[in-house]
């Protein structure tokens, strides 16, 4: 009995301490979690900074003993992180030299100390004097321990799953983080990061309620604007509350659209009257490094003046706001709809891009309606001129009508003299004077009347400028003479400052330019005018070309419906074959290019068809291909075919004719049979190639071309050449890009469906139904040699279908004493016998799809019996893959 009392009271002092620490563990968890439920509460009234300011300085500090605590931001765009809520009254580093510096750093997220932060589970402690020597770390751990902080606890603080900040809890006392201190701060860390992140967004809300009050503010003051002065004070009034210290500039684009002039401004940082009468009387050009750029950008730039004065030392202006103290400045653009109107400058040190471009908006539009009210008298008085302008033009029937008319508007409404007006002539390159006013230059004759005489071209310097201008441009009378313009010095004569050059148009087509003196000419009213002046000129023009356009149309239609008969009655190019394979390529690799082509080939092959495939897939194939037959031509009328002539150029020449080159302008020219032209006609043909121009005969006006050449032959060419009869330099001219047309003896392959495509042509044509062609038939087609090639092939379709009574082509005629072997026989003179032999047989295989005997056989075409030919092959080592793939 006493023994088990012993063990009994032996066990009840083992169980003692455990129930201790149960009971420890129990009442630790309840204080933890009295703590979290208690923090967590206060974490869902954050709304604000301070809030969780005085969450960490009083129930936090107020539980465990910490020193400070902050919050940082993490910025992915840079990689850095940055502080956002401090403790300024409790931080023992506030008075720190370098407080400031940290209150404002940057510090980058690729260092090692950071990134054991980012990959730790849970809160992370580090003893200040461990870390804060290692490389790379940040420097606020050295700040914190020279001011007695010993131990850093750090937290991530996540949003979404992704890191977005993080908590620095400090302590002067080294182990100073409890276990239970670090659970807490594990467990209300989320709702921590909730906390920071609703700030964040509140913060944002807030910021941009402000930004709306302001803009809406400024949008009911701007929208009374009606001046420039209302303009200013209402911006000023606006731009103060963002940096009540800096000043503003508007610039407005000028008419040139090459410079921008001020518009508004507010300078009041600078007392100095010469910077402000420089700024205030300056012409700024546009493209000076810095507007160009601001106008071309859909958001606000921020510039450093001493930056900017390195990159763009021309730009006068920044010396000034340099001396004006102006370190930074923005600049946006004023735009209403697509135009830009002009420029801001702000000066600002950072930018607010959505309030910034919200001020711009309200500014463009009350910029847009001042600068419209200024038109609108003005306008409406052009109107009515215009008006009547069109009205008097319309009378106009003859050029001393219109000068009259002309002369009249522009000196007595406008104040501005007429130089000069130029049309350009029909061969649309050169440009003579319709009209001028020689009272200009009374003291100038010689050398004003030589002006006029020259017939100037349309790639003028001047001229082309005019013509490639949409509003015509102004030429400034002294900077010409600066630029050694040698029409300057009669400009100068009449005292005016500056000469107009607008372009004389009809709907989109240039007819002429107008030149006219005048200090200051409204856009507007000079457009309009121009406008009135070129429908008179076109008018007037058509009126005394209408013949000449009749009698062209003429001539055109003519030749189409010559065309319309004697068009290349194939529908499609057939064959597939290597040989044709090669030419399509070609075709297809030249036909985009204007480069002259060549297309040589035995007759019967087709070469005009090649070039009518060239022509319909170049860009020129909705016009007309025209073609010549130069074997077709006599020597007398060459010439005029190719170029045309005059009336009265020569004896029967009783109408003008317009020539096939000139006829075949913007479009393709075939020259068929070109071995059959002349020499002397080579060498006019030569000309015109080398130059692009002609002269009709017995005409005096050069015409420009634009003609892509097609060649053919049947002839060797470089044979020609030897012999004398074809010019060297014109055959380099036109076999810039040679297509070579296989004979129908080298596309064997091709022979089948060549026939059958005729049969059903002529089938067709002739109303004969064709059902079938014996297999003995196209053995006999493949076998023959076919001088006459796909022509001489067509031709024996059509009379064997016309012989055919059953529907069945049985038989097809063949010429028997057609040429076997088409091979110069200079080519064999280095040959052994059994090497033509072995060469004419096995060529003959090819053409009977290698077979060796019976109908349409290769012994049949050689004469042969077929064991004879089976013994020769056997000699000669003639085998099947000799002939037969």
């Amino acid at each position: 009995m006493k023994e088990n009392s012993r063990d009994s009271k032996s066990g009840k002092k083992a169980a003692a301490p455990s129930d201790n620490v149960l009971l420890q563990t129990v009442e630790q968890y309840k204080r933890e979690r009295e703590i979290l439920l208690a923090l967590s509460s206060d974490l869902t009234k954050v709304r604000d900074k301070n809030d969780l300011i005085l969450l960490f300085k009083k129930r936090i500090k107020g539980l465990f003993y910490i020193s400070h605590t902050i919050v940082t931001l993490i910025d992915y765009k840079d990689a850095t992180y940055t502080p956002f809520l401090l403790d300024n009254d409790g931080s023992p580093i506030r008075s720190h030299q370098r407080y400031q510096e940290m209150v404002h750093s940057r510090f980058p997220l690729n260092e090692p100390f950071i990134q054991s932060v980012l990959h730790a589970a849970a809160p992370i402690s580090f003893l200040l004097e461990d870390i804060m020597n290692e490389p790379q770390s940040p420097p606020f751990l050295r700040v914190n321990y020279e001011k007695g902080v010993k131990e850093i606890l750090m937290a991530t603080l996540m949003k979404e799953e992704k890191a977005m900040g993080f908590l620095h809890v400090y302590t002067d006392k080294p182990g100073g983080f409890s276990t239970e201190f670090r659970s807490i701060i594990n467990g209300i860390i989320p709702q921590i990061s909730s906390a920071v992140s609703n700030i964040i967004k509140n913060e944002e809300l807030l910021k941009e309620e402000e930004e709306k009050s302001f803009l809406l503010d400024f949008s009911s003051e701007i929208a009374t604007v009606r001046t420039k002065e209302g303009l200013a004070r209402a911006v000023q009034g606006a731009l103060h509350k963002l940096n009540p210290s800096g000043g503003f500039v508007i610039r407005r684009i000028n008419e040139d659209k090459k410079a921008l002039s001020p518009y508004v401004h507010d300078l009041s940082k600078t007392h100095d009257k010469k910077i402000l009468t420089a700024l205030e009387n300056s012409v700024f050009p546009i493209n000076d490094g810095i507007q160009n750029r601001i106008l071309n950008s859909a958001i606000p730039m921020l510039f450093n003046t001493e930056r900017e004065i390195q990159r763009s030392p021309d730009s006068a202006y920044l010396q000034y706001w340099k001396q004006m103290g102006m370190e930074n400045f923005a600049g946006i653009r004023l735009r209403n709809g697509e135009t830009n109107l002009g420029i801001l400058l702000l000066d600002l040190d950072d930018i607010n891009v959505k309030l910034l471009k919200g001020i711009c908006a309200q500014v463009s539009i009350a910029m847009a309606n001042i600068m419209a009210n200024e038109q609108i008298t003005k306008t409406q008085e052009e109107q009515s001129f215009l008006l009547d302008f069109s009205k008097d033009i319309t009378r106009v029937r003859t050029r001393l009508d219109l000068q009259k008319a002309i002369f009249t508007v522009l000196d007595k409404t406008m104040h501005t003299q007429l130089a000069m007006i130029r049309v350009i002539d029909d061969d649309g390159i050169h440009l003579s004077s319709f009209m001028y006013d020689r009272s200009l230059f009374p003291n100038t004759k010689g050398t004003f009347d030589d002006m006029v005489a020259i017939r100037i071209t349309v790639e003028e310097t001047y001229t082309a400028q005019v013509l490639a201008s949409e509003e015509g441009l102004m030429f400034n009378v002294e900077e010409e003479l600066k630029n050694g313009n040698a029409y300057a010095t009669l400009w100068k004569t009449t005292g005016l400052k500056n000469m107009y050059a607008l372009p004389l148009r009809v709907g989109d087509k240039n007819i002429g330019t107008i030149w006219m003196l005048a200090n200051r000419l409204s856009p507007l009213l000079v457009k309009g005018i121009c406008a009135q002046i070129s429908i008179a000129i076109a008018n007037i023009q058509a009126n005394e070309q209408l013949d000449g356009y009749k009698k062209k149309l003429e001539v055109e239609n003519d030749y189409l419906k010559e065309q319309i008969k004697t068009i290349y009655n194939f529908s499609e190019i057939i064959g597939s074959g290597e040989a044709m394979q090669k030419v399509y390529r070609l075709i297809s690799l030249v036909a985009d290019s204007n480069t002259s082509v060549l297309v040589t080939g035995e007759t019967g092959t087709g070469k005009e068809l090649i070039a009518r495939a060239i022509h319909n897939a170049s860009p020129r194939k909705e016009k007309l291909m025209v073609k010549v037959n130069c074997a077709a031509l006599p020597a007398s009328l060459i010439e005029s075919e190719l170029f045309g002539h005059e009336r009265g150029a020569f004896t029967g020449a009783v109408d003008r004719r317009i020539g096939k080159f000139e006829l075949a302008n913007n479009s393709t020219l075939f020259l068929d049979e070109i071995g059959e032209l002349p020499l002397d006609a080579q060498a006019k043909l030569l000309r015109v190639i080398q130059e692009r121009e002609l002269e009709r005969i017995g005409g005096k006006q050069t015409i420009k071309l634009d003609v892509r050449l097609i060649a053919a032959t049947n002839r060797n060419l470089e044979e020609e050449i030897k012999a004398g009869r074809f010019r060297a330099d014109l055959y380099f001219r036109l076999n810039v890009f040679p297509i070579h047309l296989p004979p129908l003896r080298q596309r064997l392959e091709d022979i089948e469906p060549l026939t059958n495509f005729f049969i059903q042509k002529y089938a067709r044509s002739t109303g004969r139904k064709i059902r079938s062609i014996s297999p003995r038939v196209m053995h006999k087609l493949r076998s023959y040699t076919w001088p006459g090639n796909v022509r001489e092939l067509e031709h024996l379709v059509e009379r064997s279908i016309l012989l055919s009574e059953d529907g069945k082509i049985e038989d097809i005629y063949i010429p028997e004493n057609a040429a076997e072997d088409q091979q110069n026989p200079a080519l064999l003179l280095n040959r052994s016998l059994d090497e033509v032999e072995r060469s004419y047989i096995i060529e003959t295989l090819k053409r009977c799809a290698g077979k060796i005997s019976g109908a349409g056989s290769a012994a049949e075409v050689l004469k042969i019996p077929g064991n004879t030919l089976h013994s020769k092959m056997k000699k000669l080592g003639i085998y099947k893959s000799d002939y037969f793939s």
